[in-house]
């Protein structure tokens, strides 16, 4: 299983480092079963993140086609908490979160998103306020998703289903809800995608228990009461 890791301007490091270091763990523990990669929609360059002065390198370019896995984290910036004031709310100033995510639709991110949900051996997974970037962009319409508990209201205005759960598991589509629940859904991809032993050893190995549930489309539905 390859993983791209998708980097822009201005991510949240730890959406991308937690569930890298998952991946990375099983590759080793599954002798190079599991590879990863961390990417840019441009190419290989030095990608400033949300947390400054902190950066990462990019050392390829985004290819669904070559990617079995397509990692989207969110952005680190400031929260928005209303109007300033002086002619532009918050969340239109260029340090918020949702100008962060905003920025990423005039790059040619969303096209390859776009391409990797249309490809059938391809899966997108996101972490926090990554699932907000598709669901922007149009490509999340009417599919069940989660994001980040502040960004519910943003996710339901583009026509995506919220579903508060702390990963929301729709086929090609993972989403994790909060920035720690990147650990969740590497670790739910190496239990869907690898195996259930394998997740279970990088679990071990990092002293970490997985935190809330999993939906699921696939899961029956819970028997009406009375």
């Amino acid at each position: 299983m390859h993983a791209q890791f998708v980097l822009f301007d201005g991510f949240d490091p730890l959406d991308v480092i937690a569930p890298y270091e998952v991946l990375h763990a099983a590759g080793g523990i599954t002798g190079g079963a599991v590879t990863v990669e961390l990417v840019t929609a441009e190419g290989a360059r030095e990608v400033p993140s949300g947390t400054p002065p902190l950066s990462l390198r990019a050392t390829g370019a985004l290819d669904p086609a070559r990617a079995d896995v397509v990692v989207l984290p969110g952005a680190a910036g400031r929260i928005p908490t209303g109007d300033t004031g002086e002619g532009a709310g918050e969340e239109e100033q260029p340090d918020t979160i949702p100008a962060i995510l905003g920025r990423t639709l005039e790059t040619g991110l969303p096209a390859l998103l776009k391409e990797a949900l249309e490809r059938e051996d391809t899966l997108v997974a996101t972490v926090c306020g990554g699932s907000l970037i598709p669901a922007m962009a149009g490509l999340l319409q009417g599919r069940p998703a989660t994001t980040h508990h502040l960004g519910m209201d943003l996710l339901e205005s583009t026509g995506a289903r919220p579903v508060a759960a702390r990963v929301v598991d729709d086929g090609d589509l993972v989403t994790g809800a909060a920035v720690t629940s990147g650990l969740d859904v590497a670790l739910h991809l190496l239990e869907r995608e690898v195996g259930p032993q394998v997740a279970q050893a990088v679990e071990s190995l990092f002293a970490y228990e997985r935190r809330g549930g999993v939906w699921s489309r696939r899961d029956p539905a819970p028997a009406s009461a009375g």
